[in-house]
């Protein structure tokens, strides 16, 4: 099967291997949900290839990539509202955290010049820190919420001592923030000597220098470290006022 010069026959058996290894690990071992990983390869592959063609007519202009950026920016918000458990109250929250993150930390790059405003760079760190403002979220979101649930007792006593509701889980709440952002602080410490991030090895395959591909890299770490705080900081302040005792997602 060749599509643009490409073999696809080759990637297609490599990704069925891999799905298969990942379902068969999670089936010996009797996870629940077993097939979650080769579902989600499935779907990533199917989103992968719609985008793909679509990316391919919009990528130099910037009213179409602005509307693309909004539904990833939709569909984020509405994947961490659905895993921290919340309902229609939860979507304000998820949004003006995801949404301040991401801008705050395009706006800056693009002001300071770090990067250049073409609609290429817009779209590929927009991309980038809206999913990784998406994943911050729903980890400082669901930490807090289980570190609210596990220490209640804790709550309550300073709540009985005239705590306003926001001081009674200030603490929990600054460790939720902590604890959210540690997978993004170990990528950037670990860049080059675990880690050679997508970003940079995607740059390269592009055609760019090393020079110049770590350039852009550590631009992204840095814009994903600032996005994520203000994301975790701002998750943290939304949900700390708690008089009752929260439900635990699923």
């Amino acid at each position: 099967m060749i599509v643009g010069g490409i073999d696809l026959v080759p990637t297609i058996i490599g990704v069925l291997v891999l799905a298969a290894i990942a379902t068969a690990a999670l089936i010996a071992f009797r996870v629940p949900g077993r097939w979650t990983p080769a579902l989600a390869i499935l779907r990533g592959a199917l989103q992968l290839a719609v985008i793909s063609v679509i990316l391919t007519g919009i990528v130099t202009h910037p009213l179409w990539i602005g509307v693309a950026l909004l539904i990833m920016f939709g569909i984020a918000t509405g994947v961490a509202v659905r895993r921290t458990g919340g309902g229609a109250h939860t979507v304000l929250i998820m949004a003006t955290s995801i949404g301040a993150g991401a801008i705050a930390s395009i706006g800056t790059v693009f002001a300071t010049g770090a990067l250049q405003p073409t609609p290429r760079y817009l779209l590929a760190i927009g991309a980038i820190l809206i999913g990784n403002s998406m994943s911050i979220a729903t980890l400082a979101g669901r930490r807090f919420t289980a570190s609210v649930v596990d220490r209640w007792e804790e709550v309550e006593g300073w709540l009985a001592l005239g705590a306003t509701s926001r001081r009674s889980t200030l603490d929990l709440a600054r460790r939720a923030v902590r604890e959210a952002l540690i997978p993004s602080t170990d990528q950037t410490k670990t860049t080059g000597l675990v880690v050679l991030p997508g970003a940079f090895v995607g740059a390269i395959f592009g055609g760019l220098s090393p020079l110049e591909a770590g350039r852009f890299q550590i631009v992204v770490l840095a814009a994903i470290m600032a996005a994520g705080a203000i994301t975790a900081v701002m998750i943290a302040t939304w949900l700390g006022p708690v008089r009752t005792k929260p439900v635990l997602a699923a």
